[in-house]
């Protein structure tokens, strides 16, 4: 995308001295700045990562501004969502950040789509804006908005967050530039990559990677600077490094031509392994169960919240260095191995790596989310 041409509408006294700090600068300029009033950007996601993204857009005078979410605000959001506040829990997540948008900057339009983006609105929806962010945290929702915006011609504005590491870049500025697709083929298989609310994020970690983000569409709307264009800024916020990884597009790989089901490429993915329900495992429980061997494969902090009685904790992360197979043997002599995490997909990953080496092990489905659910309504939940 080249920065467009600014219109011929010269800014108001107003805007002058709200954007002065702006117009001081010889890169943006009145100019810059009328571009980024006549500009209109679509964050997907209002929550770590749309939080900081769409609060500086605002500040920085973009003109329009879409936000697509189709959740409500939780307790456990505010930790990192800082565009939100205890007033809005149980309420619309895009409504709460429209309204601290429109408290910041009353210029700012703000479209409010208080709706999931799937396949069937997707490419309607990018089509009205110049610049598309990613504020999503899950696999299928990336592929649908890279794979839409590579239709659509529109610029990508990418960030993830993890525990304490992010990422950034940005996708799909030209013909030429690399797409999410070029940095990840494929999605993992469910589990391998656990999400926020299993693996945790520090809290201010949603805020650098969605600021990253917010400069980078500023850079591109307004014609300014470098952007991440085939490149992957790398962030590990533990030792404060920041690396840059080239990113080039795979011309061998085919072209994204229509949208597919996204939930279904992912889904399909997993290792078939063998599953009980959370309701047989609480019979067993309940019955003569001297030779089961219950293990959680989540993290200490995770085990700490909530556990299901008798399970002995041994973390996915000591399963795929090898470092807890003796100790998975040894329980595993002479007895049903069972094993759980908080959702089933870390425990299904650990499932198949035993069997690689030659230890039987059942998954729990659902895990101990499907046990708050369905047999302990009193567990603490997180």
């Amino acid at each position: 995308m080249s920065a467009p041409e600014p219109s011929a509408q010269p800014l108001s006294a107003t805007e002058r001295e709200r954007y002065s700090r702006h117009l001081l600068l010889p890169e943006v300029g009145e100019d810059g700045q009328i571009k980024l009033r006549d500009a209109a950007v679509l964050c997907v996601g209002s929550g770590g990562l749309g939080a900081p993204l769409l609060l500086y857009l605002a500040a920085a005078g973009v003109g329009r501004i879409g936000i697509v979410d189709a959740d409500v605000v939780e307790e456990s959001n505010l930790q990192r969502q800082v565009i939100h506040s205890t007033e809005w829990l149980g309420c619309s997540k895009a409504r709460s950040a429209c309204a601290r948008i429109k408290a910041l900057n009353p210029g700012c339009q703000v479209d409010v789509h208080e709706t999931m983006l799937t396949i069937d609105n997707a490419e309607a929806l990018i089509a009205g804006y110049d610049v598309v962010c990613d504020g999503t945290d899950n696999f299928p929702s990336r592929y649908l908005i890279n794979d839409a915006c590579v239709l659509g011609g529109k610029p990508l504005v990418y960030g993830s967050v993890q525990r304490f590491d992010g990422q950034a870049s940005v996708f799909n500025l030209t013909k030429a530039s690399p797409n999410y697709r070029d940095l990840l083929p494929e999605p993992p298989p469910p589990g391998a990559v656990p999400s926020c609310s299993a693996a945790g994020v520090m809290g201010v970690m949603p805020g650098l990677i969605g600021m990253i983000q917010a400069t980078e569409a500023i850079k591109v709307i307004t014609g300014i600077g470098s952007p991440l264009d085939g490149r992957l800024l790398v962030v590990d916020a533990l030792s404060m490094r920041f690396r840059e990884l080239r990113l080039q597009r795979d011309l061998s790989r085919a072209p994204i031509t229509e949208l597919i089901d996204y939930g279904q490429v992912c889904a399909d993915r997993p290792v078939s392994v063998a599953s009980i329900s959370v309701v047989e495992l609480k019979s067993m429980l309940d019955g003569d169960a001297g030779d089961l061997v219950l293990v959680d494969v989540r993290n200490p902090p995770e085990a700490e919240v909530c556990s299901i009685p008798g399970a002995r904790l041994i973390p996915l992360a000591s399963i795929e260095s090898g470092e807890a197979i003796g100790q998975l043997r040894e329980l595993a002599a002479g007895a049903r191995l069972y094993v759980h995490c908080k959702a089933g997909g870390r425990s299904a990953r650990a499932v198949a790596l035993l069997a690689e080496q030659g230890i039987e092990a059942i998954n729990v489905a659902g895990g101990i989310d499907a046990w708050a659910d369905q047999v302990d309504p009193t567990m603490a939940r997180y």
